[in-house]
Parts: structure tokens; C-alpha cells; sequence
């Protein structure tokens, strides 16, 4: 077996994840269809098919020592000059997905690597476009807000066809032998602009 492309992220739930994919989709965003709206937590990172296994048991213990915690969306930032990047801004919770992010990316575990860029949580817009189109999404979204907590982060691998796809979900607090969990991962508790 050959190597897989993971990555793991929190998901921006319903409506605002189809609402702000269409409007990355509406900027000119090639990739916008491909890719969940999400908060990253591991980077496209790749790993051998045998360890598989291993980050799954290691994402599971992540998730089951923790705990959800609010999160607000609001504004819009970019990453420009450096990264042609267009963002909404994490308002609240930055603090909560730095130490989930340093704690699935633990030294000790499968999933270490080091980042290109310092951990700054977002969520992509635009990426990669043209200069007026970047503008265009960050003035766009500048009036942006959503509010939900994160209640887990979910597991996804990237196809030969550069489509992320949704591997497994990774639902906070303890598990219990035997007794398979349905979570709700995210909970919105606010009406997106």
C-alpha cells in the first residue's frame, strides 16, 4: 500500500458551511467544491496506508480526553502578502483549537509535523484567485458572524481527483466499550450574515 494525504479539521456546520463554500465557489475558487469548509487542525499531511490505523487510535484518544467548547466566526483577515489567502476570522476559540491542533500534531504521536507558518486558526475563502476577486471576498464577508460549539473534528483524505473526503468523526469526551457514539460535532446557536 502507497501513501495516503490526511487532514484533520473541524467542520463549519449547516448553514454556514454550504453558505461560505458557495461564496468561495462565487469568488472563482477552483477548489472550493473539494474541500469541506473547515477550521484546520493537520495540514495535508502524508502518511503510509499501514499507519492508518495508528492515527485513527491516536485522533480517537485526542477527542476522548477532550471537551467542546464555544466558537465564533466573525470578519474577515487575509494572509497577504505571504500566503494568497482570504480568511474569516476566528473570533472566539482561538485559544481552544491552538491546543487541540499542538495535541493532534504531538511530537510523540503519528500525525508530528512542523508547519510552514505559525497555527493561526481560519477559515479559507479564497485562495490562490485573482487580486480583485481576494479583495472582493474580504470586503464581501467583512460583515460575517456565526457562533456554535465545537462539540469534535473529523478525519479526511484526499482523493486522486484533489476532492477531500470524510474518513471518520472524532466526537469529544469519553468513550464507552462497546457502545458506538453518534455526536453532534457542531452546534449552531447563531443565524450566519
Amino acid at each position: 500500500m502507497g501513501p495516503v494525504t490526511l487532514g484533520v479539521s473541524i467542520a463549519v456546520p449547516e448553514p454556514y458551511g454550504s453558505f461560505l463554500q458557495g461564496k468561495r465557489a462565487g469568488f472563482g475558487d477552483l477548489a472550493a467544491h473539494g474541500i469541506p469548509t473547515h477550521i484546520t487542525l493537520l495540514p495535508p499531511t502524508e502518511v503510509g496506508a499501514e499507519d492508518l490505523p495508528a492515527v485513527e487510535a491516536h485522533l480517537a484518544d485526542v477527542a476522548a480526553s477532550s471537551r467542546p467548547f464555544p466558537l465564533r466566526l466573525e470578519g474577515t483577515g487575509t494572509f497577504r502578502p505571504l500566503s494568497p489567502v482570504v480568511y474569516v476570522k476566528v473570533a472566539e476559540g482561538e485559544a481552544g483549537c491552538a491546543a487541540l491542533q499542538a495535541r493532534v500534531r504531538a511530537a510523540s504521536g503519528p500525525c508530528a509535523r512542523e508547519l510552514a507558518f505559525p497555527y493561526h486558526p481560519h477559515v479559507t475563502v479564497a485562495h490562490g484567485i485573482a487580486e480583485e476577486a481576494m479583495d472582493r471576498a474580504q470586503a464581501d464577508l467583512k460583515d460575517f458572524s456565526a457562533t456554535w460549539t465545537i462539540g469534535g473534528f473529523a478525519l479526511y483524505q484526499q482523493g486522486a481527483d484533489a476532492v477531500w473526503r470524510l474518513e471518520r468523526e472524532y466526537p469529544f469526551g469519553p468513550r464507552t466499550a462497546g457502545v458506538p457514539r453518534q455526536a453532534d460535532l457542531s452546534r449552531p446557536s447563531a443565524p450566519a450574515s
